[in-house]
């Protein structure tokens, strides 16, 4: 008799259906258990531009907001590639400076042996394959730890860029298209059309998902909250259009200037790659599962040398680019590329935006937000006119900040079993 009343029980009174009060109580619950996300930097982010608009008027200018753009585009790349390496809890230390031996050799073919512009960016990506595979084979193989193979890394590759710009001079890039990169921008149309695309490609994947969830019988969320996420985000997307379209030469019969920089949808492409990577491949999954917990993950079949070598590669390859993006907007190369604040800017670009320093969390989202965090800051407090030495306080502050509420809130998710 037993049994027969439990093949009775109907699955709604097991789980009750979700409704949009109970999904925002269970999120408010999940950030009180410390499981905060990227809350902290999205709220960082809204502090810190009304502080600096208030501040300076100017920093709300649409001149301003472009700039915003172009000046933390290669650091934001750079941390894309980092937050593969932080989720296994590594570290890489030399990909500033990968970035820069990359733009070296990326001068080296097109301005100086004068091939096209397509081998010459090969050149500089595959130079940056070659890289991580050899740092990643030092650390997974060879065993030594990937702080300090990456501190050597760092000398080293600063040394190769001036070996390769013949012991500091500048080479000048020419090659319209490399410098369109950073210095040009798409038509005003066409940033509509990536509006659309965009829009319907995010509230493509939000409704498909929600139905293949629904269709196997899990608990979905209310259709309210995905649609919310995708009028969000083309609210965002919109006024964003609509502020690069404005005119912002000061002599617009002389020079128009106006539209989405072309280096924005080079980052919102790698930005969908990369999450498509961690979030719906095996390979994205295994990753988490090495950086959560190596040993169990060893034991369930994964090839953690591989994984382990791979994120190496990734970060290097994305400082490739990044050093490309660096390559275009200062028109050469020299002594300086990748380097200075480069690799601490990305490293805490990553950190800022949620990626954990322990390992087994984090999102490439998290590198673009964080870059924003760091780009808005290093350009509020230009037009403040504070000093380098007062730039680097601050930022390190923030980054310090950053630290502190990542190992707090891993405590605290710790303590109520969240995590």
């Amino acid at each position: 008799m037993s049994t027969t009343t439990a093949h009775h029980i109907e699955p709604a009174a097991v789980t009750p259906k979700p409704t949009v009060a109970s999904t925002v109580s269970d999120y408010v619950a999940r950030i009180r258990g410390g499981d905060l996300g990227a809350l902290p930097a999205v709220l960082g982010l809204i502090v810190l531009c009304t502080f600096f608009g208030v501040m300076r008027p100017a920093f709300f200018t649409e001149l301003n907001f472009a700039n915003l753009f172009t000046q933390g585009a290669g650091v934001a790349v750079i941390a894309m590639g980092l937050v593969f390496v932080l989720l296994l809890g590594e570290i890489d230390l030399s990909a500033g400076f990968a970035a820069g031996v990359c733009a070296a050799v990326l001068a080296q073919v097109v301005a100086v042996h004068g091939y096209p512009w397509y081998v010459a960016v090969l050149a500089a990506l595959a130079t940056g394959v070659v890289i991580g595979l050899v740092l990643g084979f030092l650390v997974a193989k060879v065993g030594i730890p990937s702080f300090v193979v990456t501190l050597a890394g760092f000398l080293a590759f600063q040394g190769t860029v001036l070996l390769l710009i013949k012991g500091g001079t500048n080479i000048s890039i020419g090659d319209d298209v490399i410098v369109a990169i950073e210095n040009n921008n798409l038509p005003p149309w066409l940033g509509w059309v990536l509006v659309v695309l965009a829009g319907g490609g995010y509230a493509a994947v939000q409704l498909l998902s929600h139905q293949r969830r629904q269709a196997r019988g899990l608990v979905v969320e209310p259709i309210a909250i995905p649609i919310a996420r995708v009028v969000g985000l083309v609210l965002v997307l919109g006024g964003s259009v609509y502020v690069l379209n404005l005119e912002r030469s000061i002599n617009p019969l002389i020079n128009s200037l106006k539209g989405v920089p072309i280096v924005v949808p080079i980052i919102g492409i790698l930005l969908v790659v990369w999450t498509f990577v961690l979030r719906r491949t095996s390979y994205g999954r295994h990753i988490y599962a090495v950086g959560g917990n190596k040993e169990a993950a060893r034991r369930a079949g994964i090839n953690v040398d591989r994984i382990r070598i791979s994120v190496f590669v990734i970060c290097s390859f994305m400082a490739a680019i990044g050093g490309i993006i660096l390559a275009s907007k200062g028109r050469s190369v020299d002594p300086n590329t990748g380097g200075s604040n480069v690799l601490l800017y990305a490293v805490g670009a990553a950190v800022i935006g949620g990626t954990s320093l322990f390992g087994g969390k984090g999102r490439v989202a998290d590198a673009v937000l964080g870059g924003a965090v760091i780009a808005v800051i290093d350009n509020g407090m230009g037009l403040m006119e504070l000093s380098s030495g007062q730039k680097f306080v601050f930022t390190g502050s923030v980054l310090l900040l950053a630290a502190g509420v990542d190992a707090l809130s891993r405590r605290r998710a710790s303590a109520t079993g969240i995590r």
